[in-house]
């Protein structure tokens, strides 16, 4: 596998720091706070020519939670014309696993879905799945 470049977007410090010492055996990982600081830091990302492979995405944020995250990234993408097969893969984390918020996040075109507490096979499962082995 390839080593990837990932983000991390979770509110709480400390499922934050969990999951970025699970997910850092297979590259390099950044973290953000909230919505606002992903999309900021997406973008960047972007505009420097070195996206991110990978982000985790919890949904349940403060100030922008991760569904409208995930809507506002891919118009982003869309609106740079990054098709699709190109664009960032992204996993919503979080506590809620009822079928609402399931089935948004895959509207949205999430490409995995993971809930907590995070386990290292659930982990290796979905990165080596959404990233290719």
């Amino acid at each position: 596998m390839k080593t990837l470049r990932m983000l991390v977007v979770e509110d709480e410090f400390l499922s934050r720091n969990l999951l970025i010492r699970m997910i850092q055996r297979y590259g390099t990982v950044d973290g953000a706070v909230d919505g606002n600081e992903a999309m900021s830091a997406l973008k960047a990302a972007y505009e420097d020519g070195h996206p991110y492979d990978l982000v985790f995405l919890d949904i349940m944020m403060p100030v922008k939670d991760g569904q409208t995250t995930l809507q506002e990234l891919r118009l982003f993408e869309e609106s740079r014309g990054i098709l699709p097969t190109d664009s960032c893969r992204v996993i919503m984390v979080t506590a809620l696993g009822d079928a609402k918020n399931v089935m948004a996040a895959f509207k949205h075109q999430c490409e995995g879905y993971i809930t907590k507490p995070y386990s290292m096979e659930a982990i290796k499962e979905i990165v080596e799945k959404v990233a290719g082995s």
